[in-house]
């Protein structure tokens, strides 16, 4: 990746700057004043929800103008006012699929290359040192939809990294990869720093793992401000040898921040040994469409009382598992059965016939009670306006008294820290918020099964800890269908060793 291509590095300054969106009353960040110099690495902390995303968005200058939002102070990339500076600042998105953006994997890394006017005979040669870089080994004509979200992610990255800004801001990039993609993602990004000299600023919550990376940490403070910023080892006690002073390592922790050496708080054992099985797959072979089968087969259950860890490398076809045990795609191959409590009085998909122990033949409203999802992207389940309507949507279509839907909206508004949102835009709130929307969203409906796919994506240490104990409630509760059960896609081990999880894993 010869630097003598790329943009120059260039500074970052903020002086007092903020951003509200135009459907929110509060501003999204507020009052930050800073000055980046050329050539850092700077990793940028915070709360879930004190305004990182927005941030590296305003440096990037994708916020769009006045009838977007309104903006205070001034936000500056290599002197220039932001919004005037596109192509200097290359942004890797929280959401991967929503830069995703042609058809074809070679074509959408070289798309960024081709809008900045990159020589034709030069584009080729960088897409594929970008490829390498993050490790995607898959064919240039590969289908961008037919990707797993964690290679979305690799692609978005090396879609970035071709074009050589001179920033170069990533939210969130190795948040649902595997063990071994963080690693190789990190790596690559320090290589790519190393032969460019661009100024890096990234946003994450594996705090160690991109420590030996970053020269300096920033946090954000919730209700505006930057409450840290120094080197890591003045600010989190760690980069450089050393101890951050206890009252500083243990109020940022307060806040929200993952602080090494300060694990959240995690929940008790399971009350309960395991139980029946509600869902038993047997010989499953599982497809995202019909014939291309991404894994299989397979023989697992999912049993109440406890939670189903479901672990596998990028592309293994977790995702594509936790769908189809859940009724939300058709079997390949094999079957999975539902127990006959779990099935008890399930209506069928279509008016004709009868609803009988495979999760798929039943209806919508059947599936709602039953099993719910929290899908990977949590922007492929929002569906109206605000989020208190978002939440209402599952137990309204259950034709639940107007009473009985306002006091379930009004305890998970609480329970997932998100009142203060309540008449937001759900588009409009951070990653983190979203994942604990969709999560709030399916635990309204109160079904026997829940399937999560990446439930602690995004989040704090605060809120991450108040996840998993959501997750082992539900492993541990029971209602009057009898105890219920949970699935959990996930790269997180901190999550599986939390919630005693047992583990299965998806191999290609």
């Amino acid at each position: 990746m010869p630097a003598s291509t790329a943009t120059p590095p260039a500074a970052v300054e903020a002086r007092g700057w903020g951003w509200r969106y135009a459907t929110r009353q509060a501003w999204a960040v507020r009052q930050v004043s800073l000055r980046i110099e050329p050539g850092q690495r700077v990793l940028l902390l915070g709360a879930s929800g004190s305004g990182k995303s927005t941030l590296l968005q305003g440096i990037a200058g994708v916020l769009g103008g006045a009838d977007e939002g309104e903006q205070e102070g001034s936000l500056h990339v290599a002197g220039l006012a932001a919004s005037a500076a596109r192509g200097h600042a290359g942004l890797v998105l929280q959401d991967p699929d929503s830069q995703t953006i042609l058809a074809r994997v070679g074509d959408d890394v070289a798309f960024g290359c081709e809008n900045l006017g990159v020589p034709r005979e030069e584009i080729w040669s960088r897409v594929g040192e970008a490829l390498d870089a993050v490790g995607l080994d898959v064919p240039l004509d590969r289908p961008t939809s037919a990707l797993s979200g964690g290679q979305k992610q690799r692609l978005a990255l090396a879609g970035v990294l071709a074009m050589r800004p001179g920033v170069v801001l990533l939210d969130e990039p190795t948040a649902n990869l595997d063990p071994a993609g963080v690693a190789e993602v990190r790596d690559a990004v320090g290589r790519a720093m190393d032969a460019t000299g661009a100024t890096l600023i990234v946003i994450e919550h594996r705090v160690e793992v991109w420590l030996p990376l970053v020269d300096r940490v920033i946090v954000l403070a919730p209700g505006g401000g930057v409450l840290a910023d120094g080197t890591p080892r003045e600010v989190l006690g760690a980069g450089s040898g050393g101890d951050a002073a206890p009252a500083v390592a243990h109020d940022l922790a307060a806040a929200g921040v993952w602080v090494p050496g300060i694990p959240p708080r995690v929940p008790p054992p399971p009350v309960h040994a395991p139980g029946e099985a509600l869902l038993t797959a047997h010989d499953l072979t599982v497809a995202r469409l019909p014939g291309a089968v991404v894994a299989g087969p397979l023989d697992v259950e999912v049993r109440a009382g406890e939670v189903l860890g479901i672990v596998g490398a990028n592309g293994a076809g977790k995702s594509t598992l936790g769908l189809t045990l859940a009724g939300l795609l058709p079997p390949a191959g094999g079957r999975v059965a539902a127990s006959a409590s779990l099935a008890a009085d399930a209506s069928p998909r279509r008016r004709r016939g009868q609803a009988d122990d495979d999760p798929f033949g039943w209806s919508s409203r059947s599936l709602l009670t039953r099993i719910g999802t929290v899908f990977q992207d949590p922007e492929h389940q929002l569906l109206v306006r605000t989020v208190r309507d978002e939440l209402a949507v599952g137990p309204r279509a259950l034709g639940l008294a107007e009473e009985e839907v306002s006091a379930r909206v009004d305890d998970l508004l609480d329970r997932l820290r998100l009142a203060r949102l309540a008449e937001a835009n759900p588009y409009t709130l951070s990653g983190g918020e979203k994942r604990r929307l969709t999560v709030a969203a399916t635990l309204a409906a109160r079904p026997r099964v829940m399937v999560l796919d990446e439930p602690t994506y995004g989040q704090d240490a605060t809120t991450w800890a108040e996840l998993v104990a959501i997750i082992a409630g539900l492993r541990d509760g029971v209602d009057e269908r009898g105890p219920l059960a949970v699935a959990a896609i996930t790269h997180d081990e901190g999550v599986l060793a939390a919630l005693h999880a047992r583990r299965f894993e998806v191999t290609r």
